[in-house]
């Protein structure tokens, strides 16, 4: 194998001609790089997506009410109601499974935005009531300060934790810390600049978010006894879809709905929407191993053919060692190692290429939402060479097979 006059002997064949050499190890070198390039691009759009459940408790949902569609013990179709205080306490201790149990309050409603000023600075953001352990659901980095607490709820205090968007539009070059925001002409003292953890918030932006006490909002807003929608996880090895059902029908009776009434409750599976997601990007990766892989094959064939066709070529050079006491072994493994180089070089060329690719579309910055950080791993990498390195030893088991069934007298006579 290190013999230096066999690997002069392997490059003086692939040299000899060098368009058939470079149109077979294209189909090689591009096999690769398509794989390369799409496990990249897929965990780039991996990255992206599943991103947006960062900070998120995925074993969680999201409750809230709508108009009836069905009469209910004297109520009529199409009646509004509100979830109340004291169902705070009653899923807490009425749906089997439960852990965590976050109420919220949103000003104007969802996806609603509310005027809120720093001295001459006015900006539209979301502002919601909610109590401290809503961080434990969708969590957040604190920039500054803290997050709300205890003692905030019990005491009603008129405190707030802005979003990092908000202290960039309405304080701009002011610390907010212990400044005092004006919401719907209710002041409240900031304590606290937070950030998102999620890369993307499923089309929200919630570096513009405000917190305030959950108690607070319900004063200073009209909404006593009040909870606009729910937030629930499940204790570990506990399905969220069975707590969503649980709640809904604790709600129901509570409320006097139609426990089979399918418009009553609004709802949002994290776990069965991130379950889906992760199912999605495990089938995104198998089909892009499997065109690889397939793509890699047909080039493989391509080197075994011309493998071949280079074997016919010389089977007088052949029948001549062969006949001067050349081992079978040297023969097979001449013609194994040629098969190799070309596989090698050829994959080579197409994994540095692919990988380039990937750099270069990080380093011009293409990310949204949804797709961020094309790369792929070492271990691919890895992996992908340890394929290149058999179907190249593939490529010239068979060609060296029919290499040694050619005799010695029958190769000489060869025209």
């Amino acid at each position: 194998m290190f013999d230096r006059d066999r690997w002069d002997e392997i490059w003086m064949t692939i040299s000899r001609n060098k368009l058939r050499s470079f149109l077979t190890m294209f189909g090689v070198s591009w096999g690769i790089f398509m794989l390369i390039v799409m496990l990249g691009m897929g965990n780039g759009l991996r990255s992206g997506v599943l991103g947006s459940f960062e900070g998120w408790a995925t074993n969680s949902c999201f409750i809230w009410t709508m108009r009836t569609s069905m009469p209910f013990e004297g109520f009529q179709r199409g009646r509004r109601f509100n979830f109340e205080n004291s169902d705070i306490d009653a899923i807490r201790t009425g749906v089997e499974g439960v852990d965590v149990v976050a109420p919220r309050l949103q000003l104007g409603g969802w996806r609603d935005a509310n005027n809120v000023s720093y001295k001459g600075s006015t900006g539209a953001f979301n502002v919601y009531g909610d109590i401290p352990d809503v961080i434990k659901i969708q969590a957040t980095r604190i920039l500054q300060g803290r997050f709300l607490n205890e003692k905030d709820i019990r005491d009603e205090r008129k405190v707030c934790v802005i979003g990092s968007k908000v202290a960039r539009m309405l304080f701009k070059d002011v610390d907010p810390m212990g400044e005092y925001l004006k919401i719907k002409g209710v002041y409240f003292r900031v304590v606290g600049v937070h950030h998102p953890r999620a890369s993307a918030e499923m089309g929200e932006d919630k570096s513009g978010d405000i917190h305030i006490p959950f108690s607070t909002f319900q004063k200073a807003f009209n909404s006593i006894n009040m909870v606009h929608w729910f937030s629930v996880t499940g204790k570990p090895g506990v399905e969220v879809a069975q707590i969503e059902k649980e709640v809904k029908l604790l709600m129901a009776k509570r409320h006097k709905v139609h426990p089979e009434d399918p418009l009553a409750f609004g709802s949002w599976n994290m776990q069965q929407m991130f379950n889906m997601m992760s199912m999605l990007f495990i089938g995104i990766g198998a089909l892009s191993w499997t065109v690889g892989i397939l793509t890699l094959i047909a080039g493989v064939i391509g080197i075994s053919n011309i493998m071949l066709v280079i074997i016919k070529e010389r089977t007088k050079e052949i029948g001549i060692r062969r006949s001067i006491g050349a081992s079978p072994a040297s023969i097979t493994v001449q013609i194994i190692l040629e098969a190799i180089s070309l596989t090698f070089i050829a994959g080579y060329i197409g994994l540095v290429g692919g990988v380039a690719l990937l750099e270069a579309i990080g380093a011009i910055g293409i990310e949204s939402d949804f797709f961020a950080s094309p790369e792929v791993d070492l271990s691919v990498a890895l992996v992908a060479l340890t394929v290149l390195l058999v179907s190249g030893l593939l490529a010239g088991l068979f060609p060296s097979r029919r290499a040694l069934r050619i005799k010695a007298i029958d190769a000489l006579r060869a025209e």
